[in-house]
């Protein structure tokens, strides 16, 4: 199996099939992201990740249940040719239960309601998508390439289509300059997503990106453990959604996760432990993107 290296994938996606359909971002624009120095996007012809395919049955046998589709943003493929690969995956696995797929909110606008429909009932049944914040200042300070409008309606639509929404955001991406603005536009652009899983990552900045350029001139001053806290605190006191919430990646200095709403109490009270000293976090040496 071919695989350009470093793969990325959603921790949930731990124990799935990695099968990589496009090599690198499709979006390459953030500012906080350094996939873009490690790589050229292209998508791979359908016929080398049929290849693939066929081998995994060799490596892994019939029993595989999970596929993840490789690497950001496989989405943004040609609706006929993801069907062809997500057919031959569900031939050659018969007891696959889902596949998997990073999506960008660009990728999901290009798309039909139908495309989106016909992805799902081919058995796309989950999509991971990186909103990091709801406010209108920092998604620009960024170069996501998405507005809070734009983000909102591809996520309604994708969702709409059957498909199960994972996405995450980025605590501490707003700096000390505007933290208290990033976790309340941040919880409204959930509240109005309301998506299946919500998960929460913390910033690291990676040398050589945009950002770290930033950091080092002064210009963007980044969060300390307290304030990360603090930010947490407010983004979950805020939301109002029908959600999970993990925060769970590696990056996170406090792991903790629930069902919202009914464990929103218990979630703030792990983040007022952690505030007050009295739940350990996670040391720095130990934290990973």
């Amino acid at each position: 199996m071919k695989y350009v290296e470093p793969v990325f994938r959603p921790p949930s996606e731990g124990r799935s099939v990695l099968i990589q359909a496009t090599v690198g971002c499709s979006n390459n624009t953030c500012t906080f992201c350094g996939s873009n120095m490690i790589k050229r996007f292209r998508v791979r012809p359908v016929e080398e990740i049929e290849e693939d395919i066929i081998e995994a049955l060799s490596i892994y046998g019939e029993d595989v249940k999970r596929v993840f589709l490789l690497d950001a943003n496989a989405l943004c493929m040609k609706t006929d040719e993801l069907i062809r690969i997500l057919d031959l995956l569900y031939a050659v696995f018969p007891k696959l239960k889902r596949v998997g797929l990073y999506a960008a909110t660009r990728d999901i606008l290009e798309k039909t309601d139908e495309e989106l429909r016909r992805l799902h009932d081919a058995g796309l049944k989950i999509a991971y998508l990186g909103i990091e914040s709801g406010d209108e200042e920092i998604i620009e300070m960024i170069c996501k390439g998405a507005t809070f409008g734009q983000t909102v309606e591809a996520c309604k639509r994708i969702m709409a289509a059957g498909i199960t929404l994972s996405v995450t955001v980025i605590l501490g991406l707003g700096g000390v300059g505007r933290w208290k603005e990033h976790a309340r536009g941040t919880a409204e652009i959930l509240n109005k997503i309301n998506p299946h899983y919500i998960g929460a990552l913390t910033l690291m900045v990676v040398p050589g990106t945009k950002l770290y350029r930033q950091v080092r001139k002064g210009e963007f001053e980044l969060l300390g453990v307290d304030d990360i806290l603090l930010e947490m605190r407010m983004l979950v006191e805020n939301l109002d959604v029908t959600s999970v919430f993990r925060s769970n990646h590696a990056s996170n200095y406090l792991p903790i996760g629930g069902s919202l709403p009914e464990d929103k109490d218990e979630i703030l009270a792990t983040i007022d432990s952690a505030i007050l000293q009295t739940t350990p976090l996670r040391p720095d040496y130990l934290r990973r993107l």
